[in-house]
This record gives structure tokens, sequence and C-alpha cells, in this order.
């Protein structure tokens, strides 16, 4: 299952106030522009290869502040030279060709450094106080899809014509297109529509972070049926770093986050994600089986257990390439200085382990 080339990192950009966890623990991160501009450059220069932006419309669980995904992406794209930024794209609020102009004038000022996140919407509240309707969940990711064949049709086609249930175009050509190849498309999600959704049209697939175990199983699921589609899919993986001189250091980190988390607003962020995974009609959603901790690190971050020493969590990455991860996506509680730090002293551990993997021999059967 494991793949030759590297695996990649990517970044969750801070846009949102609040961090990246739900507690009252000292974040040294900020959500303003000047912060990210730094933040984005830093992680250039060490190694990452994506940074993605979030998309929120409401304030809640400690995110009071947010800027809009795809304006603060191009900023940061404009601030660096080879970081590739993936926008953040809800369904809903978005129509695709109001998508499609945005990212393909965007691909045009950043020579193609600019990829979309779709998102299939798991904040019903905020639906409700922008006036947007809100669909079950399997809708949800069938609009999602007509959302990505819309984008993939503007972008690649003139006089492009679409009937869906939820999109209609009739020869619509939009011009400049996107740089070749046009923008990677990623989605979100853990479900069965989600995965099948993946299969059927995405590039990429992000799951919540997982056990290897648990995220070979999705993997293995998505492939076959991309396969079918006789297409492929790349796989990534949620995370929240903790790296430190000793794992006793990192544990004490995690064990402080949790011990200072706020209940109300872990509560009020689990009420909401019922209307995700555990909306999904097998229950097997992202946040389906989350505890409190878990729910603490907005996407299952803890769960990948990418906390400990330098050693220990490029150890533990290769164990989630070897699941079937290309990519991971990684949160950490102070970015800058933690970015920089995982980018110096792990991700080189990550390289010296794929090119030891290279040059040993396989044993003949």
């Amino acid at each position: 299952m494991t793949t030759a080339a590297p695996i990649k990192f990517a970044y969750w950009v801070p846009n949102v106030s609040g961090g990246l966890v739900i507690s009252t623990i000292e974040q040294r991160t900020d959500w303003g522009i000047d912060y990210n501009r730094k933040l984005a450059q830093i992680a250039e220069a060490v190694g990452f290869d994506y940074a993605l932006s979030q998309i929120r419309f409401t304030a809640g669980y400690g995110a009071d502040n947010q800027h809009e995904s795809v304006s603060f992406s191009h900023a940061l794209a404009a601030a660096t030279e080879r970081l590739k930024i993936i926008a953040a794209i809800l369904p809903g609020p978005w129509n695709p060709a109001l998508a499609a102009k945005q990212i393909a004038t965007i691909s045009n000022l950043t020579n193609g450094r600019i990829a979309v996140n779709i998102v299939s919407g798991w904040f019903r509240g905020e639906f409700s106080s922008i006036g947007e309707p809100w669909l079950d969940h399997d809708e949800r990711y069938r609009r999602s899809e007509e959302f990505i064949r819309a984008l993939r049709g503007i972008w690649g086609q003139d006089d492009f014509t679409f009937a869906g249930d939820f999109y209609r175009f009739r020869n619509y050509t939009m011009k400049p297109k996107p740089i070749d190849p046009q923008p990677e498309i990623f989605q979100g999600g853990s479900s069965r529509a989600a995965r099948d959704m993946a299969a059927r049209v995405s590039d990429w697939y992000f799951t919540n972070g997982n056990t290897p175990d648990g995220l070979a199983a999705q993997v293995d699921d998505i492939r076959a049926k991309a396969a079918a589609e006789g297409r492929s899919v790349k796989i990534g993986v949620n995370a929240f770093a903790i790296a430190r001189e000793t794992e006793a250091q990192s544990k004490a980190v995690l064990a402080e986050i949790i011990d200072k988390a706020n209940p109300d607003a872990v509560h009020g962020f689990a009420h909401e994600v019922k209307n995700a995974g555990k909306a999904s009609p097998e229950g097997e959603g992202n946040w389906a089986k989350s505890s409190f901790d878990d729910l603490v690190q907005y996407n299952d971050g803890f769960r990948s257990n990418l906390i400990g020493t330098p050693e220990q969590i490029a150890e533990r990455i290769l164990a989630l390439k070897d699941a079937g991860a290309d990519l991971v996506l990684l949160g950490f509680l102070h970015f800058q200085e933690e970015v920089e730090f995982f980018g110096r002293r792990v991700i080189p551990l990550v390289r010296a382990l794929e090119a030891e993997r290279s040059r040993t021999p396989v044993a003949a059967e």
C-alpha cells in the first residue's frame, strides 16, 4: 500500500481565531495576516508543501473571528514562492461559477499555486444564520459532487453545459482558464458518501485523525472504488503534532491541553458535528466515534498520535504512510515556532527513513 513518492506535509492556516484546540491553554498563534504571511514563509523554507485555509462564516467554539478563505489564500500565495495554498470552499454559499472564476484568477496570478478543498458542510447553525438551506448528509455530498463536476467542466471546456439537480450551466465559457494542470481538488469526510464521492471526482481525500489501522480500512475502500472508476485518489490524514525533546514533555503538553479544555465549547461543537458523521446513514462519518478528548482538537488530530520526540513522530509518520497516507495535514499549538521546529527536526528524519527504505532490497518471496 505504501507509495514510493515522499510523503507530503501541509499545515492548517490559522485564519480563524482561537487556534486549533478548544482549550484555554496558551496558544502563541494569531489569526491575522502579518502572522500568517510569516508563518507561510517559515513553512515553505522548512519543507512544507501545502497550507490549508479554513472556512467559517459565524463565530463559535472559540473562533470569534475568521478571515474568508479564498482571498486569504491568495494573500499567502503572494507572500511565498513555492508553497501551494488550498482554499476551503463551501457549496451553498458559493456557486461553482464564482468559485471557478476566483480560483482561475488566483491560478494565473500565482503560477498555479492554488487548490481547493470542497467542504460539504457540518455546521447547521451556520447555514441557518446566513439563510442557506440545510440538506441531509448524503444530499450535501451529492451537491458537492455536482459542484466539483461543474468546476472541472468550467475550467476544462468552452461552451460548458451541465444539467444537474443543484447546478445548471448552458454554453458557459470562462476565460482565462486556470494554468494547466487544473487546480487540485481536495475534499474531507469519512462516511460512505464521502468516500464514494472521492472515488468518482476528487484528487485528494482528507480524513480526520486516525490510527494506521483505522486509516488503512478507509484507504482500501477508497482506492478499490476509485480503481473501479478508472481513477486514483491520494489520501491526506489530519494530525495535531506535539514535538518536544522528550516524550514526557510532549505528553505533559497534551494533558494540559485536555485539562484546560472548555467543556461548554467542546460539548457545543460535539452537538453540531452530529450533523456531520453521526448524521450519515451508516453513522461512520467524521466525528461519529469521537470522545470528549478527541473533540478538543477539531479534527481528531490527537488520534494520529504524532506526540513525542522527533524520532518517535517520524516513525509514526512512516506508519501512516504504510497505511496509505500520501500527506499529513498538521495542526500545532504555537504555529510559527512549532512549524519551524517540525520542519527542521522531524521532516529530515522522515526523509532519511524514506531514503533508507528505498535503498533496502525487497526480499524475494
